[in-house]
């Protein structure tokens, strides 16, 4: 085959129209041989293959151009130089690798010895079988796509509300969706999934991973699989398996009209990225990319003993974020998504974990240097999952000002306050606020919390409300993964039941919960399935279940319809409200005494301000908040004022009902009720000021009625 010398740049495989360019930086080889498969069979029934010197070598970056190669091809890469594990070196020719930069992959991995540079029965031989019958296969790719007029819908921080959900298990049940688009990218962007957003107010969904990722080989041997895909193996490439239009390159057009859709009808797109370690493990784990390319660039060995890999993750390797060829690989990574894909932001999984520049976490390490320069990743939505595994790794507001943070300690104070747990009111207070205690200080404002009661990982609020303890039993791991605090609540039954009373009271809580959500300063996130009522049977580890535990059930639309609406209720609430989706936090109160000029009051069923002495009240679990819309500070996006109405939340975890002293008349001549949480429907004027009684366990939303 004619070769020309090619170029050391893009890396990857790049299709320009006459031929492709391929490129490869590894600083550990002594030779690379490109390998291109065709549709021949070998002898051993595996594709045929041939295989290319790379000759050209530029600072690390061995490179090729062929001409005549296409979109469609199918290629990897084998990598020979020195296998010294105890040295950290496992350069192994004898294993097809996958290209870290490529754009998509063909096939599936199918688990075997091959796959291992070590013998079985023997770990400290060598295994030298080919493992290329057994790898998934890179694509070259077209990377053309009529964009037309799409543009991000931009849409601020303060007016975004976050949808997380899975490809799959979003879709693969929907009976509007066509069989053959269930499951994928292209089930994502139906319109019947699409309304569905609009109507609960979505502003964004967020993907679990869509990087492509391989089911560890444990899962795999159990008849399990990583649902999830928290186990990357391809940082450029859409998973293979959420494409309904097939794997040789057409995945990647799949999910750019996914985006194109979405875009269409006003949604963002937010992906959750994997970029803390990878698929290939600890020290016996598969060599199948990273390892066998550039093992001390790509990950985190221990300078004692180097054939150890550094863990903060939980999952047998980190990514080394020291290195700047790890870093190319994520900056390029998150560029490429962005500007290709047209993606308008990450969640970062582990997010802690990149932040390590020797064990401690620093907030200023390199990676936030890059991100914070980046004229383009700069630019769209930067979530962090603010911990790791490692020491010192739970970093909830740490994080640098261009950051957004998952707030764990907003998640734990909303479910201890509902579920009744002492000593709890002051910090559910600032977590409903904005937590300007975790933010303030470091010149961020309330947009920088992403308050979730639920996500992915552990109870849906249907459990949070059902169950008491975890039921992990079909993870295989006899109920010992997943967490064990929960902050969880089962209402007085475990798990399903006919007793009408817990039953009511669960829907209360679910309601509880969605409203203070809803009303709560930041950036609401809610589950995929949360607004129709989803279980998980109490499984609060759902990772390897891709089953009807995982997806969601879309005919509870119509058996929990009254959840659903009562979803619809409250974003509109939140959509038309600016004074629940403020951009600064609040000033308290400015003058004595308390008059109109107050933003925000807090005060007792009693009606009277609180004191310090109230709320160091360990057993008070009652509180009310008003809200008053007509002193906002921050301006219009011209600069206007922001008038909103004034509203004042009536907050009962007692388990008993409780009399509510209305404020006087300064505050408003009268109050109606807007949502009452002890019914879905409930609403109604109160007349003038006076008392109003609040069912136990129960939220009352007021509006001043002058």
């Amino acid at each position: 085959m004619r070769t020309w010398p090619g170029t050391p740049y893009p890396l990857g495989a790049t299709w320009d129209g006459w031929g492709t360019n391929f490129t490869l930086f590894s600083e550990a080889a002594e030779r690379v041989e490109l390998c291109l498969f065709s549709d021949d069979e070998a002898e051993n029934g595996a594709l045929a293959e041939s295989r290319i010197d790379l000759t050209e070598v530029d600072g690390f970056v061995w490179h090729v151009y062929l001409p005549g190669i296409a979109p469609g091809q199918r290629y990897g890469y084998r990598v020979h130089g020195p296998y010294d594990p105890p040295r950290g070196l496992r350069c192994d020719g004898s294993k097809l690798l996958l290209d870290p930069y490529a754009k998509a992959v063909e096939g599936d991995l199918r688990w075997d010895e091959a796959l291992f540079s070590y013998q079985f029965a023997h770990p400290r031989k060598r295994n030298t079988t080919d493992s290329a019958p057994y790898m998934p296969k890179n694509v070259v790719i077209n990377p053309f796509f009529d964009w037309s007029h799409d543009r991000a819908p931009q849409i601020p921080y303060h007016e975004t509300v976050i949808y997380e959900a899975h490809v799959r298990g979003l879709t693969l049940r929907h009976p509007d969706v066509p069989p053959h688009q269930q499951g994928t990218y292209a089930g994502v962007a139906h319109p019947s999934i699409v309304a569905h957003l609009q109507r609960i107010g979505a502003t964004a969904v967020e993907l679990m991973p869509v990087h492509q990722f391989v089911p560890e080989q444990s899962l795999v041997a159990h008849g399990l699989t990583n649902y999830w895909g928290y186990n990357t193996i391809g940082f450029l490439a859409p998973h293979n398996r959420y494409s309904s239009a097939g794997q040789r390159g057409e995945q990647v057009g799949e999910f750019k009209a996914m985006v194109k859709a979405l875009h269409e009808a006003g949604i963002e797109v937010i992906l959750d990225v994997v970029y803390n370690h990878t698929a290939e493990g600890d020290h016996m784990g598969p060599t199948l990319c990273f390892r066998g390319i550039d093992n001390g660039a790509y990950y985190r060995l221990d300078g004692a003993e180097p054939w150890r890999y550094l863990d903060y993750t939980g999952c047998g390797n980190s990514l080394n974020a020291r290195h700047p060829h790890a870093l190319q690989l994520v900056m390029d990574s998150l560029r490429y998504w962005i500007l290709e894909m047209h993606v308008d932001g990450f969640r970062f999984d582990l997010a802690s974990a990149l932040a390590r520049e020797l064990h401690d976490v620093d907030r200023l390490s390199t990676f936030f240097d890059l991100v914070q320069q980046d004229p383009v990743v700069s630019q769209v939505k930067l979530i962090a999952e603010p911990w790791d595994v490692g020491e010192g790794g739970y970093q909830v507001g740490n994080f640098p000002p261009l950051w957004t943070e998952w707030n764990g300690k907003y998640r734990d104070t909303v479910r201890d306050f509902w579920r009744g747990h002492p000593d709890t009111m002051p910090e559910f207070a600032s977590r409903l606020v904005g937590s300007s205690d975790l933010y303030a200080t470091s010149g961020r404002r309330p947009v920088a919390s992403i308050n979730f009661v639920t996500c992915h990982d552990g109870f849906t609020m249907h459990d949070l409300v059902s169950y008491d303890s975890k039921h992990n039993e079909a993870n295989g791991e006899n109920n010992r993964d997943g967490a064990d605090d929960n902050r969880s609540w089962n209402c007085g039954t475990e798990g399903p039941t006919e007793d009408r009373a817990v039953n009511e009271l669960r829907a209360r809580q679910k309601r509880n919960f969605l409203l203070t959500l809803f009303v709560s300063q930041g950036v609401p996130m809610l589950l995929a399935g949360d607004e129709l009522g989803r279980t998980q049977a109490g499984n609060n580890n759902a990772y390897c279940q891709d089953n009807e535990l995982s997806w969601l059930d879309w005919s509870l639309a119509a058996a929990e319809r009254d959840l659903l609406q009562f979803t619809e209720t409250v974003a509109i609430l939140r959509r038309d409200h600016p004074v629940f989706r403020r951009r600064r936090f609040f000033r308290g109160r400015q003058d004595e005494p308390v008059d109109e000029s107050s933003d925000i009051l807090w005060l007792t069923p009693g009606g009277k301000e609180m004191t310090q002495e109230d709320w160091g009240a360990g057993y008070a679990q009652s509180l009310a908040v008003y809200l008053n819309g007509e002193a906002i500070t921050e301006p219009d996006p011209r600069g206007g004022r922001i008038i909103d109405d004034r509203f004042l939340l009536l907050f009962n975890a007692h388990p008993d009902p409780l009399a509510f002293t209305l404020p006087g008349t300064s505050l408003a001549a009268g109050w109606e009720v807007v949502i009452d949480t002890s019914s879905a429907k409930r609403s109604g004027p109160l007349g003038a000021a006076g008392e109003v009684k609040v069912s136990g366990r129960t939220i009352m939303l007021l509006r001043a009625t002058d």
